[in-house]
């Protein structure tokens, strides 16, 4: 399935006036993400514009069934109808969606794959950072496999098993390979991209209608090219 269109929109001031859809039917909606952009209100700033205002000014009600954070780009779904929203919501719980994202890391792994269960807890302290905490953590997993590397660099992809807020730049963090321009997460300073280098590669699950396994994916952002471009990978 690819039918793919823009969104032209308004009032959204990061340099964007389109949102690319990747593909529409009747029952779901799935879009390329922007990074910087918030899939619903932030409670700090309630007039920033976000996702689904853009999206429902143009298509009407759209059902959130997953969440990207607001600056992580890539490819997420949305439900049309009351039934498809429930039949997503059902596949997400159980995991039988299936998520991929590529990430730059700082540091080039000394495994080709690994996964790593490192307990996680949320909303820690003032700057509301997500934790390994082997005590007080809900169970969290992750699968990383390394595609390209070079000099102090990797491109990776990680593959959550679980849902957890920053669950991938916590892991890859815990692991020794913070991702690049995470500074949230101790990936030191740099040039090369303003935001944490991760991107929702891919998404698959059943159509909530016809049954049939689908996947879309999402083509990099400017910034995650230029990235790649400039380490090489």
């Amino acid at each position: 399935m690819t039918v793919a269109s823009l969104i032209t929109t308004t009032g959204y001031n990061n340099g964007m006036d389109e949102l690319p859809i990747i593909y529409k039917d009747s029952e779901i909606l799935v879009v390329n993400k922007p990074a910087g952009l918030s899939v619903l209100p932030e409670g700090w700033d309630k007039d920033a514009p976000y996702l689904v205002k853009l999206l429902e000014e143009k298509l009407g009600t759209v059902w959130v069934v997953h969440r990207l954070d607001k600056f992580t780009s890539g490819v997420i779904v949305f439900a049309l109808t009351a039934d498809a929203h429930r039949s997503l919501n059902i596949q997400f719980e159980k995991h039988e969606a299936e998520k991929v994202y590529r990430a730059i890391t700082v540091g080039v792994p000394g495994w080709k794959e690994r996964a790593t269960k490192f307990p996680l807890r949320v909303n820690v302290g003032h700057k509301h950072r997500t934790m390994v905490d082997n005590k007080n953590g809900v169970r969290a997993e992750t699968r990383f496999r390394v595609l390209n590397w070079r000099d102090e660099f990797a491109l990776v992809e990680a593959s959550p098993m679980t849902g957890r807020t920053h669950q991938i730049r916590v892991h890859a963090y815990a692991l020794g390979y913070p991702l690049l321009g995470d500074v949230l997460y101790s990936a030191p300073e740099t040039d090369v991209i303003s935001r944490p280098a991760l991107h929702a590669y891919s998404l698959s699950f059943n159509h909530p209608a016809s049954g049939e396994r689908v996947k879309f994916t999402a083509p990099y952002p400017d910034d995650f090219k230029e990235a790649l471009e400039r380490l090489n990978l």
